[in-house]
């Protein structure tokens, strides 16, 4: 049933699953907008699925597709549906062996409704496995990886090219352990493309690829970089060669990047970072073509958000929405959205209660402007598991 939400009262802040140390700080009053949150679905953790750390995907009829990293039958995660009154399908229920375990990602769709995915464990050799749902909900595994030189634990959901090649990144594994750009053909060979070193090329990347029309794959890596190890922007081109297009300082710039990067018509690339900016909770930047990095938004630590995890999702009028888990006004996320001029705007400020709380994933813009996402904790149910959920103007 879907629930109207007002903004009130206040949650209980949960701790984010990284080892990282956060302070608080004052923060300046952004610019607020009116929206309406409207609960889509609230998981309670059993068969419907619970903790959703990956966004969504929309069809043409206004189907909402995601997963869940626990709940389902086993308690290992979900792929689920849900239709627009939010009535939601489970789609598939992990079993931890050979169909994986433990989706932290998001889903790809293709054009013919095939969902495409990663499960950060289980598989053959429970390094984590790559799979696609059908859509009458049968699951085929594509590959299992090996671990070690081979890699493993895919956090990232995977991408596509025309010609039916298939992409993820790994967190660890590769030929130095810390990580890699994978390759899986049409025919299921599957390969590192590219191993990073863990130096100035980078290190342990999490999330999504985008590829150009040249198949040229773009994407973060949180380690890595300038002797601070704040992470870099890279492009991977179809040799499997790698060019670092940005090394972030952890300083004014920003640091640490978990988030996949949105790309315009002109080349330039945008995102996120968790951590570095003036007051050290994070930026939205710019990069463009030549490599100069601009800083659109640097996050205060207070109403207008801390610490993003998510990439950005980019509108017709090239104005950016994204969210942070952290901040707000109750300390437990926000949806923002920073406009073509750089100015932030907070949209809405989650509580930690019905509406949910500590967004992990970005948010999707339907043709109306409305705005759909996932937290990680809070809903309804009393049991904290999370929500899907609906912004509108």
């Amino acid at each position: 049933m879907n629930l109207n939400i007002k903004i009130s009262g206040r949650g209980v802040c949960a701790a984010l699953t990284l080892a990282i140390a956060l302070g608080l700080a004052p923060g300046a009053m952004p610019a607020a907008k009116a929206q309406t949150l409207v609960v889509l679905h609230t998981f309670t953790g059993k068969n419907d699925g619970g903790t959703p750390l990956g966004g969504l995907v929309r069809d043409t009829a206004g189907n909402l597709y995601g997963t869940t990293y626990g709940g389902g039958k086993a308690g290992l995660g979900t792929v689920f549906k849900l239709d627009s009154t939010g009535k939601e399908t489970v789609l598939h229920n992990f079993t931890g062996k050979t169909d994986g375990a433990y989706p932290w990602s998001g889903l790809f769709r293709d054009t013919a409704g095939n969902l495409y995915g990663t499960g950060e464990a289980g598989g053959k050799f429970h390094y984590g496995a790559m799979y696609k749902i059908s859509p009458t909900g049968t699951e085929t595994v594509l590959y299992s990886f090996p671990g070690l030189k081979g890699g493993g634990f895919p956090f990232a959901a995977p991408v596509r090219d025309s010609a039916g090649n298939t992409y993820t990144t790994l967190w660890k594994g590769g030929a130095r352990g810390y990580g890699g750009v994978f390759k899986l053909t049409p025919t299921g060979k599957g390969s590192v493309l590219y191993s990073f070193q863990g130096l100035t090329d980078g290190g342990y990347p999490y999330d999504n690829l985008i590829l150009d029309s040249a198949n040229n794959l773009y994407g973060t890596t949180y380690w890595g970089g300038t002797s601070a190890e704040a992470g870099v922007v890279f492009k991977v081109a179809p040799t499997g060669k790698e060019t670092v297009l940005y090394k972030f300082t952890g300083g004014d710039d920003g640091g640490n990047p978990w988030s996949s990067l949105v790309r315009d018509s002109a080349g330039n690339l945008y995102g996120t970072t968790f951590s570095g900016g003036k007051a050290g909770y994070g930026v939205v930047f710019k990069l463009d073509t030549s490599g100069t990095e601009t800083v659109l938004h640097s996050f205060q630590g207070g109403n207008d958000g801390e610490n993003p995890v998510a990439g950005l999702t980019m509108d017709a009028s090239g104005n950016l929405f994204g969210t942070t888990f952290y901040g707000g006004t109750s300390g437990l996320g926000t949806v923002f959205e920073v406009d073509s001029n750089g100015v932030e705007s907070v949209l809405y400020s989650f509580t930690g209660g019905k509406d949910g709380g500590n967004p992990w994933g970005g948010v999707i813009e339907d043709g109306s402007g409305n705005l759909y996402g996932t937290t990680e904790y809070g809903g309804s149910s009393g049991y904290g598991f999370g929500t899907a959920f609906k912004l509108t103007p």
